[in-house]
């Protein structure tokens, strides 16, 4: 009796540390944002830094709640990017790459060669280094929009530039990260082959899905009943993240690929549902992500993520400008546009995070969360010094809205 007093006495003392360390982690997250809000800049890089302080190796290690965080930071990648999905239907993605398939050529060259690059001079391997282009090639998208918007640039012939190569880039990730998750469990000859052809064949059906059936999924999910249409949604989400792990393209593709196939009223009403889960979750994935690199680390990656931010920055401004030569903007707007592109992200942060899983380099976390934060803060604050622009003619707007 007194050993079972013991262990019944034990578990709410242990359930007592956990919400005490998470209700000071949240209070915690909500003062980072509400700062965040008031400098104007993204809250990725204080939730960042949060956790590198609080981490392995940080001023004071959080250790009781890790494993809740942890689960919490997976669904909240999920979320992430099936929210991020629900900005664009299967149509409007394909419509942007026949529109803009130069400037994302050059965006994808400009931008992933000198992170391989970087890779490869760092004496990391191809895999790690081909994880590392990925991470410097894509924007954030969050981001982005966040300017976006906030500057008055979303109906603007830079804003429409800027947005058909964020789709562009979010619709190759549908192709990359399988290829790169195959890469990454070591498959290699036939047997590496076959699965690459497999995961980016499910990928391709997946896509293929969301093209002929989208609307017809969207009405089968659709309830005029919130509780039901969340359930619906979430269902859907992790359910196809979880077919997408299956078949190793994984789950981050999966979940995008979800929010692809929801458009229509149910997109519009599934933004609306589920932002307040996917700013909670999401915010637990920055922060278990910087939990896991030490502080220590960084400074022998700094100089490397200082020099690719300055690389990858000014290649952005140079799609930009490709870009816009091509649909005869204005020099400024074509500047403002690969300007607004610079911030990296959310994705770069779940493209290291699958690294991190399969083992692969560990400076590639470090660098990773480094050059996330420099750009993340750079970017927002070089848009502050741009005139707006809303006074500028408006160049190929008819041509865009065609």
């Amino acid at each position: 009796m007194v050993d079972d007093g013991y262990v019944l006495a034990a578990v709410p003392s242990g359930i007592t540390t956990i919400l005490l360390e998470l209700g000071a982690i949240l209070l915690g997250l909500a003062v980072l944002a509400r700062l965040a809000f008031r400098v104007g800049i993204s809250p990725i890089p204080l939730f960042l830094l949060t956790g590198l302080l609080f981490g392995v190796g940080g001023v004071i290690p959080v250790v009781t709640a890790e494993g809740f965080i942890e689960i919490g930071a997976e669904i909240g990648v999920i979320l992430l990017l099936f929210t991020l999905g629900l900005e664009y239907s299967a149509r409007t993605m394909v419509d942007g790459l026949r529109r803009n398939a130069v400037a994302g050529l050059v965006d994808g060259v400009f931008n992933a060669v000198p992170g391989v690059a970087a890779g490869l001079l760092l004496g990391w391997g191809w895999v790690p280094s081909l994880f590392l282009g990925a991470i410097t090639y894509i924007s954030s998208s969050g981001i982005v929009s966040r300017i976006l918007e906030e500057r008055s640039w979303s109906r603007a012939p830079e804003g429409k530039l800027a947005t058909s190569l964020l789709v562009i880039e979010d619709l190759s990730m549908a192709i990359v990260l399988p290829v790169l998750a195959v890469l990454a469990a070591g498959s290699s000859g036939i047997v590496g082959v076959l699965q690459i052809l497999l995961a980016v064949g499910v990928a391709a059906i997946l896509f293929a899905v969301s093209l002929r059936f989208g609307p017809a999924v969207s009405r089968l999910v659709f309830s005029h009943a919130d509780q039901a249409l969340l359930l619906a949604v979430l269902g859907l989400t992790l359910l196809t993240a979880g077919l997408a792990e299956r078949f190793q393209v994984s789950a981050e593709v999966g979940a995008f690929l979800a929010g692809v196939m929801v458009s229509g009223p149910t997109a519009r009403r599934a933004r609306y549902l589920t932002a307040p889960l996917r700013e909670l979750f999401s915010a637990l994935f920055f922060l278990f992500f910087g939990f896991g690199i030490d502080p220590a680390t960084i400074p022998g990656v700094l100089g490397a993520a200082l020099a690719l931010a300055l690389v990858t920055a000014g290649a952005k401004v140079a799609t930009g400008v490709v870009g816009g030569k091509r649909l005869g903007l204005e020099p400024p707007r074509a500047w403002r546009a690969g300007i607004v592109l610079i911030p990296r992200g959310e994705f770069s942060i779940a493209i290291a995070g699958i690294a991190v899983v399969a083992g692969l380099e560990p400076q590639l976390a470090p660098l990773t969360a480094t050059y996330v934060l420099v750009l993340a803060v750079a970017a927002p604050l070089i848009v502050a010094m741009l005139p707006d622009g809303r006074s500028a003619s408006v160049d190929s707007v008819a041509e865009e809205d065609e």
